[in-house]
């Protein structure tokens, strides 16, 4: 890129998973990062993203608090970013009346309100700049009543629909807004979700660099909504003219406690 200074990139929930892959492809393909993550491993993928030239500032932050989205901010500076990357996430398996209540606010702290935060401090200095990208993770689960995931796939939905109609508000602004709804993935998302023993959580998944690379050239592109993998964009074609009880009958046989068995 010669003397030019390299772009910018913030993404979260870059510890591991789509986040780490996320953050490698924007390192390779000539972007300084900023990487935050709510664990310490943070640090450890800092270090191997500074073997690809990158300068890398990592953040042990919880984005489900709004003053840690401010920390980020303020880690950020005055300097412009030409990349958000919203990917931080949280599952929680079993039915909504047996999870504890912290952990179901937690899960729409982190999916829902921390990156709304995000996304609405950033992006409005990307529109004042006329001048940005914005990629929110969000999943097909959004197209699919969860029964014994219904907090998580609620929060999805609402980033589904959310990036559609902020792609919509800044149309002509410069910044363009693009959603990932990527399907099951091989990342510590089930074990944390506490569903490794559902049939959903025991099968095979997308590895997480394909879903990646899907994604980062849709935002590359300006492309409003991508589906990662063909089965995907199949099971969200489906669903989107299936009854919701139907779709509701369906994910309860993948997600419910012990199906991994039957």
């Amino acid at each position: 890129m010669g003397t030019k200074a390299r772009p910018l990139a913030v993404v979260t929930g870059a510890s591991s998973g789509i986040g780490f892959e996320f953050a490698k492809i924007c390192a390779s393909e000539g972007f300084n990062l900023v990487i935050v993550a709510d664990e310490p491993e943070i640090d450890t993928a800092a270090e191997q993203l500074r073997k690809d030239g990158a300068s890398v500032e990592a953040l042990n932050a919880d984005l489900a608090r709004t003053e840690e989205v401010d920390r980020l901010i303020a880690l950020v500076g005055e300097r412009p970013v030409d990349a958000l990357i919203a990917n931080a996430g949280r599952g929680l398996g079993k039915g909504f009346l047996d999870q504890e209540w912290n952990q179901v606010r937690r899960v729409i702290d982190t999916n829902v309100t921390g990156t709304l935060y995000l996304i609405h401090q950033v992006g409005r200095s990307m529109r004042e700049r006329r001048r940005g990208r914005i990629l929110i993770v969000g999943s097909i689960a959004g197209f699919l009543p969860g029964t014994f995931q219904a907090v998580y796939n609620g929060t999805k939905a609402l980033l589904d629909s959310f990036s559609i109609a902020l792609r919509a508000e800044l149309a002509d602004s410069g910044v363009s807004v693009t959603c990932l709804m990527p399907g099951p993935t091989e990342t510590e998302f089930f074990e944390r979700a506490d569903m490794l023993d559902t049939k959903v959580g025991s099968e095979s998944k997308q590895a997480p660099g394909e879903v990646a690379k899907v994604g980062f050239a849709a935002m590359m592109r300006g492309t409003g909504q991508v589906v990662s993998g063909w089965q995907n964009k199949l099971q969200a074609a489906i669903a989107h003219v299936t009854p919701a009880a139907v779709l509701a009958e369906a994910h309860k046989k993948q997600a419910a406690p012990g199906s991994a068995k039957r």
